[in-house]
């Protein structure tokens, strides 16, 4: 137990002044031992300094270069991209209006024209932003549109997005070219996809149509009825709605 020392204070026997000593013995190893271990860290920090700084220096440069990328070089690359998929979005935009030159406005949308970008520069050029992502599902739905199943199967299986309408989109868009390609079981994998990426009331009942149409071709009547009755009772004012009731019918049967 630690003996308190008051100033003056004068040990009544030799006993006592025994075990002040000890006590004080026994500090002055307790500093002795700290300050060893001080020179001992010291020393490690002097022999490895050129490591630690370079270590520090290498984090630095890393922050550095990240914080640099994305303002200097990833944000403008990002507004570039952007700029540049307006203009085959136009010609996109035209010719889903369009009845006698859709193939050919298609086309200007996919390979561009003037000098502009078209969806497939933009994907090559802006490898990694959000346009070229953006891009793959335009240039999937022109492939669709064209009747180039394969590739508009390639480009949408790239895309990604969270985006209820998108997202949804996009998967049962490859349901599209997977039953125009005959591939029956793999649309409706992929419809069934695009219903579960979201319920909104545009994308739902649309696919819940499709997916209850191939079922029933297929042969799989209770999983046909399961997603008819799902757009009566979820989706009755849905345009898919509308004689819902006989295919119900065929599915019962």
């Amino acid at each position: 137990m630690a003996t308190y020392k008051k100033r003056g204070f004068k040990p009544k026997n030799k006993e006592e002044e025994a075990q002040i000593e000890e006590h004080d013995s026994t500090t002055a190893e307790v500093f002795n031992t700290l300050d060893e271990g001080a020179s001992k860290t010291e020393e490690w920090v002097q022999k490895n300094q050129n490591y630690i700084l370079g270590v520090i220096g290498v984090i630095a440069v890393g922050v550095l270069a990240y914080l640099g990328y994305h303002q200097f070089i990833q944000n403008p690359k990002e507004a570039s991209a952007a700029n540049e998929l307006f203009y085959p979005q136009q010609y996109f935009d035209q010719a889903l209006a369009s009845e006698t030159e859709k193939d050919s406005l298609f086309t200007l949308a996919l390979n561009g024209a003037q000098g502009k970008y078209g969806f497939l520069d933009i994907i090559e050029e802006y490898s990694g932003t959000k346009a070229a992502n953006l891009a793959k599902y335009s240039a999937g739905m022109t492939y669709l549109n064209l009747k180039q199943y394969d590739q508009a199967v390639s480009y949408l299986e790239d895309f990604s997005s969270d985006d209820d309408i998108m997202g949804a989109m996009a998967k049962g868009g490859i349901g599209d070219a997977f039953s125009q390609l005959n591939q029956p079981e793999d649309a409706l994998d992929y419809y069934e996809k695009a219903i579960a990426h979201s319920n909104n009331e545009f994308t739902a009942p649309r696919f819940l149509h499709k997916a209850g149409v191939v079922a029933l071709n297929l042969g799989e009547k209770s999983k046909a009825l399961g997603y008819f009755e799902r757009i009566k009772e979820e989706y009755p004012n849905s345009q898919e709605a509308n004689g819902v009731d006989a295919l119900v019918g065929l599915a019962q049967n």
